[in-house]
């Protein structure tokens, strides 16, 4: 675990070097600041219309953060060649890719809380109010949900040669399944055999990242979540998880490490 750590430690080193975070932090905060300062007639319903916007950036930012970062890791060791001064200490491939994600996925939370908690004080500086145990919640489940989605990133990286093309299909295919994911079972039932079989698999097979987006609670002032109901979405993220990761250990013990 150490080892796991140390490499942990570099990609986040790494990740604060780079302009990524900063340029997307400063843009979400005078969006926010900007339209936190608008009134518009007085209506209450503006104010969540705003929030909702802001948390769409935040989202958006986060899913940046979280595919770039991870897709550039394994790909960027092989075009400088320090993957292998770095196998040779000895370290092993499943603790590259254990690193890996470890340091990605602490990364792409670092970065959400400090969204969260600045999109947290400028809502309560305007509301006077802070729900708390939402704002949790919200932050919790949104990083499990990156997760399957670094490990999603991480094995795409062993799969497909160029970092971009790896980024590119990863927002397709997490965007296809928070916009349609949810839909497919009803898609399903207005399709003839054999189509409608293949179309339940899929929505089967997928992991549902929609369930983990809560921004109701924080729009509209709904109570929070049951404990348990987060624990369980925790767990299936963790099972998605751990299968990303292992397909993506088992693709990089057998690819060469030549370009």
């Amino acid at each position: 675990m150490n080892t796991v750590w140390a490499l942990a430690g570099v990609v986040i080193k790494e990740l604060y070097r780079r302009k990524d975070f900063y340029v997307l932090f400063v843009l979400t905060a005078v969006m926010t600041l900007l339209m936190g300062s608008i009134t518009f007639f007085n209506d209450p319903r503006i104010a969540s219309y705003l929030k909702d916007i802001c948390l769409l950036l935040i989202w958006i930012s986060a899913l940046v953060i979280a595919i770039t970062t991870t897709a550039r890791q394994i790909p960027a060791e092989r075009e400088n060649r320090t993957i292998f001064p770095l196998l040779a200490k000895p370290v092993t491939r499943g603790q590259v890719v254990a690193g890996k994600f470890l340091g990605c996925w602490l990364a792409s939370g670092i970065a959400l809380g400090v969204f969260y908690l600045f999109f947290g004080v400028v809502s309560a500086s305007r509301e006077h109010d802070l729900a708390v145990i939402q704002y949790l919640q919200a932050l919790w489940l949104h990083w499990v949900m990156l997760a399957i989605v670094v490990g999603l990133a991480l094995l795409g990286s062993l799969v497909f040669a160029a970092p971009s093309s790896n980024a590119t299909i990863c927002f397709i295919v997490v965007l296809g399944i928070l916009l349609l994911g949810r839909h497919l079972n009803q898609v399903a039932l207005q399709q003839p055999e054999p189509l409608r079989t293949v179309v339940y698999s899929i929505y089967f097979l997928i992991p549902h990242l929609e369930w983990y987006d809560i921004r109701d609670l924080l729009l509209y002032d709904h109570p929070g979540l049951r404990w348990t109901d987060c624990l369980l979405a925790t767990l299936y993220a963790g099972v998605y998880t751990a299968m990303l990761l292992l397909g993506a250990w088992l693709l990089f013990r057998r690819k060469p490490l030549h370009a």
